[in-house]
């Protein structure tokens, strides 16, 4: 494990992406193993904090256009996050956790962050239950890679009226030589207490994101 951390150490430094940079994922349905598109995303800006991405998709079932902000080791500052079924762009007021370095196996973390709509200016309370299920080497369209596996329980602090808050699991396999997942998966389900009599529980989507294609400068 120790040499895990050390290679992570030093891809998150080696692995600094450029302007103009792209990695370019598949979509699939969970559920159906159906492909609904490839999404792009691109380098726009970064400096030593920061890095901005324009993603794009090939069809609109692969998601809209949009601008994505990242701390510099992969952290998010702006992201969607899924709100009873929805996609919804927030700002965080610190880094959304999804990783804590170093990613040692066995590693947990629970963490409170606040969450901005900017179209909306509505504000919620995000809870990020971080685990590091340990080493595995992986195959995705892009290549084999070696990753450590990442499961987080997030609460989304979205509760409205008779919907209760989004509950998703999101699973990362991060590839330490890219700095960035080469492999995230995404369930969501709340509870609606309009609908007690009948299936309260609703289930949201079952989102699979695979890397395609990246620089090809990139190890």
């Amino acid at each position: 494990m120790a040499a895990i951390v050390a290679a992570l150490s030093f891809a998150v430094a080696a692995a600094a992406p450029a302007v103009g940079d792209a990695f370019v994922y598949r979509r699939t349905d969970g559920y159906t193993r159906l492909e609904r598109g490839q999404i792009s995303y691109r380098v726009d800006a970064l400096d030593a904090n920061r890095t901005m991405m324009a993603v794009t998709a090939d069809s609109p079932s692969a998601g809209t256009p949009r601008t994505e902000i990242y701390t510099s080791d992969g952290n998010w500052l702006r992201h969607p996050l899924i709100n009873h079924d929805q996609p919804v762009d927030y700002e965080f007021a610190t880094a959304y956790p999804a990783y804590l370095f170093p990613l040692e196996a066995g590693k947990s973390w629970s963490l409170r962050v606040d969450a901005t709509n900017p179209a909306t200016g509505k504000r919620s309370s995000v809870r990020v239950d971080g685990d590091v299920l340990g080493a595995e080497r992986i195959r995705v369209p892009a290549g084999e890679f070696d990753t450590i596996k990442v499961r987080r329980l997030v609460y989304a602090g979205d509760a409205d009226g008779f919907r209760r808050e989004t509950n998703i699991a999101e699973t990362d396999w991060y590839a330490p030589a890219l700095g960035r997942a080469v492999r995230s998966e995404s369930k969501s389900q709340y509870i609606d207490l309009s609908r007690i009599r009948c299936c309260p529980l609703r289930i949201g989507d079952w989102d699979v994101y695979e890397l395609v294609s990246m620089p090809a400068a990139v190890p």
